[in-house]
């Protein structure tokens, strides 16, 4: 069996896959460092854990209770959200795997640090166990350089600002799920309360929405999503650069629009904050979708995943009759999986001899 770990900051999420990539059991440990709630297999208890390392302890215990022992483990494979320019291919855990992490943090400080911590903590746990890890930026690696480039001096830019994108594993489930079948131009749309969209051509990545970080792009549920740099510039004198960072990224986007950035209460709600927001995310959706096809020459089909784009089929009408504009085109609605990605780039390896 394969387990996958994504830890975030203070959370740290399982799922056991076996070797044909079938769901065996998931669990999560919530609010490390205080208390939380331990679940695995939909039995939850309370729990106090003090550090990644006793969230994992933990898990591993319960796992083992629920019939997944170390023993039966043919490998862990962890979610790292940057990989920078370097780390582009998923990858076995080695000492210079983790220093390329290390060095590519400062672009994703609340993120990387975490995700680091679990491979840290599995390592401890069961140094004898193979590590694999995949790249969150790693799927948009194959856009090119006009794509990815800022019209900055090239000192800026060889000090890492250009753009990356992400949501790039969710993508590749997405591809991989369509295998033979998947469409020559492709237009993906990952839609939640992070939301980006891809421009997929014959199975690679060569255009998204989100660029240095996860800020920009379309409307999101609490991230302003495309802001001019002057405008960014203005709140940061006005009320400070950490304040800023926290409304762009906490407090914009449906959340500052209707006051809550839950789709589904949106789509509810019979007001007019509610219905502007819907359109606002809508609008900017398709505005930006626009862009990824003219960098695709044509559309043959749209696909949608995400908790809104799976759940919410006003908004996918909603954007679809925006596109209509470029003729007719297949739609599909694709379940998001990032766990079994990174599970199937760790047994890609492993059959690789990796």
């Amino acid at each position: 069996m394969i387990l996958v770990l994504n830890a975030g900051s203070s959370s740290l999420k399982v799922e056991v896959f076996d070797l044909q990539l079938t769901s065996v059991l998931s669990g999560s440990v919530t609010n490390i460092g205080t208390s939380g709630t331990l679940s695995v297999g939909g039995r939850k208890q309370e729990i106090e854990t003090a550090s990644h390392a006793h969230a994992l302890s933990a898990m591993l215990a319960a796992l083992n209770e629920n019939g997944v022992g170390l023993e039966k483990l043919s490998a862990a494979a962890h979610r790292v959200v940057h990989g920078g320019t370097l780390l582009t291919e998923p990858a076995q855990v080695t000492p210079q795997v983790i220093s390329a992490i290390e060095n590519v943090t400062p672009l994703a400080p609340l993120h990387n640090s975490h995700n680091l911590a679990g491979i840290l903590a599995l390592q401890e746990a069961a140094p004898e166990l193979p590590q694999y890890c995949s790249f969150g930026t790693a799927f948009h690696a194959t856009n090119p350089d006009v794509a990815v480039r800022y019209a900055i001096p090239q000192t800026q830019h060889d000090a890492g600002i250009r753009r990356y994108g992400f949501h790039g594993l969710s993508y590749a489930n997405m591809v991989a799920e369509f295998g033979e079948a998947l469409p020559s131009r492709l237009l993906a749309l990952h839609l939640g309360n992070g939301a980006s969209l891809c421009a997929i051509k014959d199975g690679k990545s060569i255009a998204t929405s989100m660029g240095y970080s996860p800020l920009s792009g379309l409307t999101m549920g609490t991230r302003s999503g495309d802001i001019d740099g002057a405008a960014v510039l203005r709140m940061s004198k006005a009320l400070g650069e950490d304040e800023t960072d926290r409304m762009l990224n906490k407090n914009s986007g449906l959340k500052a629009l209707a006051g809550d950035n839950n789709m589904k209460t949106l789509l509810e709600r019979d007001d007019e904050d509610a219905a502007f927001a819907v359109e606002h995310f809508c609008y900017w959706a398709a505005r930006h979708a626009g862009s990824a096809i003219v960098a695709m020459g044509g559309v043959d089909a749209v696909a949608f995943t995400g908790g809104i784009g799976e759940n919410a089929a006003p908004v996918r009408e909603k954007i679809v009759e925006h596109l209509s504009c470029f003729g007719s085109f297949d739609v599909h609605v694709i379940a998001a999986d990032e766990e079994k990605a990174i599970a199937r780039d760790a047994l890609s390896l492993i059959e690789a001899g990796q």
